[in-house]
């Protein structure tokens, strides 16, 4: 927990830097990441949709970019992601995602 609340710490500052909340700019780098990739947040509240939909609002320079992708370098992430083995069977990795087709216009 306390390793994982470090790196939320680093995220919460880029966020303050950028005068928005943790969860606009986790969903701003997400939207930064390329026309093939779309974030898909879940929320049941009103409040909280407008709040995502600010993502919307934060511009991130390349330097953003990658200042943020250092700052949550994937090996320093602690824990499990799933609780049970039905979970993971269920994840992205499991899927059977056909190849990017470049040529391909959406």
């Amino acid at each position: 927990m306390e390793k994982n609340k470090k790196i939320y710490e680093t995220i919460e500052s880029l966020a303050k830097k950028h005068h928005c909340t943790t969860s606009q700019l986790a969903l701003a780098w997400v939207l930064h990441q390329g026309n093939d990739v779309v974030p898909i947040p879940g929320t049941t509240k009103i409040k909280n949709l407008n709040q995502n939909i600010g993502a919307l609002l934060v511009n991130l320079s390349e330097e953003d970019l990658r200042e943020i992708s250092e700052a949550v370098p994937i090996d320093d992430v602690a824990g499990v992601r799933y609780f049970t083995e039905r979970h993971a069977k269920i994840s992205w990795k499991f899927a059977n995602t056909p190849p990017n087709d470049s040529s391909v216009s959406i």
